[in-house]
């Protein structure tokens, strides 16, 4: 359901977070390595997540990017909005362009189910929330 683009990016918000008490900036490759992606895709990404205001940028050499703790109380949504856009809770598993509940396809109704999971996990839990267990060793970033 998510783009590849649009994990790195919760990866990357994750990594940036569990950095934001020691307050740490981080440079693009740092951050790559740390999430397994290239520093290409990273640096795209990063760039737009400035522009949105859900992480924080700091030119210079002892700059970097990093986030605040405001910033790490908001939902995961906002991340999957800016890289993925808003409709994707509405699109068809499928990729049918007329799929609705009047003319479905025929995963329809369960992949409806699981689109309203998904999305509920994404508007409830915070980029906090998901950082706490990689801090805490329990969850990892890479595998």
């Amino acid at each position: 359901m998510l783009s590849n683009t649009c994990k790195t990016a919760i990866k990357a918000v994750i990594y940036l977070a569990s950095k934001e008490e020691s307050e740490e900036k981080s440079g693009v490759k740092e951050i790559a390595q740390c999430i397994n992606a290239s520093e290409h895709t990273v640096s795209k990404i990063l760039q737009n997540l400035v522009r949105q205001k859900i992480i924080n940028s700091i030119k210079g050499p002892a700059g970097g990017f990093c986030i605040t703790k405001e910033q790490r109380l908001q939902p995961i949504i906002t991340i999957v909005d800016t890289i993925d856009g808003k409709d994707l809770f509405i699109k068809c598993g499928l990729g049918l362009s007329k799929c609705s509940s009047a003319h479905p396809c025929p995963i329809h109704d369960d992949y409806k189910k699981g689109r309203e999971i998904i999305r509920e996990l994404f508007t409830t839990k915070t980029i906090n929330v998901l950082c706490e267990p990689v801090e805490n060793g329990l969850a990892y970033l890479i595998g």
